[in-house]
């Protein structure tokens, strides 16, 4: 069998990153490494190791995966009751990212970034 994944852009994992920092309360933008000098330990969210993750090389650890998936899961819950349909393609990459989190959670193993 071979192992789920989640493929962006560049362009499309910011805008992913952007909206899910938008739902977490703040604007990515103003981030340090984002182009802003907020601090990320002036924000209070489990999506930090994501938010803040390179676009390419390293890794999320178990820790981190089983600490988001909760949130992200009550982030799918919430979009899908606003119903709106702009929110369909994010909702459908945090789905996508999600079955990728179960996944390495099952078979212990770190999500990888290539």
């Amino acid at each position: 069998m071979t192992s789920p994944d989640v493929s962006w852009s560049y362009i499309g994992f910011n805008m992913f990153r952007e909206w899910l920092a938008q739902a977490e309360g703040f604007v990515l933008a103003e981030m340090n490494g984002f182009g802003g000098g907020r601090t990320w330990s002036s924000v209070s969210t489990t999506l930090a190791p994501l938010l803040d993750h390179p676009d390419d090389n390293g890794f999320l650890t178990l820790a981190q995966c089983a600490a988001m998936l909760p949130r992200l899961e009550a982030i799918i819950e919430q979009q899908h009751e606003d119903g709106h349909p702009f929110y369909e393609r994010r909702v459908s990459d945090v789905r996508q990212l999600v079955t990728v989190m179960r996944y390495c959670l099952e078979k212990e193993v770190d999500l990888i970034f290539c």
